[in-house]
């Protein structure tokens, strides 16, 4: 399965970091790719940990197309991590891991992403622009992330 991964230093609190990075609503306020994100089911399953299931809507504005999909967040405020994986969805599998380290009074922010996407008629050449797709993707999130959390 492809995997693509990025990191960041954003020189802002972990705290804030943190806080944002848990309002996805807001994400497509300033993620240019984003069109869409809506909390369907919240709660809080221990002292450290919350789950939250979100509807997605992307845009591939190269294939002209949008992708939608359904995840799973688990936040752990212990492990400073979120494991997610789609529960349903356009990805034939999609899962990964946001990892936020507290660094020298910034955050240090880790995203990794494993994916499977079938679009018809796509073939191995294609399949190649998809990653480097899911790449500027997975990159632009955190910088996004950082620019927002910096202002």
């Amino acid at each position: 399965m492809p995997r693509v991964n990025t990191q960041n230093i954003i020189a802002a609190p972990f705290d804030e970091v943190w806080k944002m990075a848990q309002d996805v609503e807001k994400m497509p306020t300033y993620m240019p790719d984003l069109v869409s994100v809506k909390i369907l089911e919240e709660s809080v399953t221990s002292s450290v940990t919350r789950r939250v299931v979100t509807e997605w809507t992307g845009r591939i504005k190269q294939f002209n197309r949008n992708i939608n999909w359904v995840e799973e967040d688990i936040w752990n405020s212990d492990e400073k991590i979120c494991h997610f994986w789609q529960i349903r969805g356009d990805y034939a599998d999609y899962r990964g891991t946001w990892k936020f380290i507290p660094h020298e009074g910034s955050t240090q922010a880790l995203l990794e992403i494993d994916y499977m996407i079938e679009i018809p008629l796509l073939g191995a050449l294609m399949q190649k622009v998809v990653k480097k797709l899911m790449q500027e993707n997975c990159d632009t999130m955190l910088s996004c992330l950082k620019t927002e959390a910096e202002k």
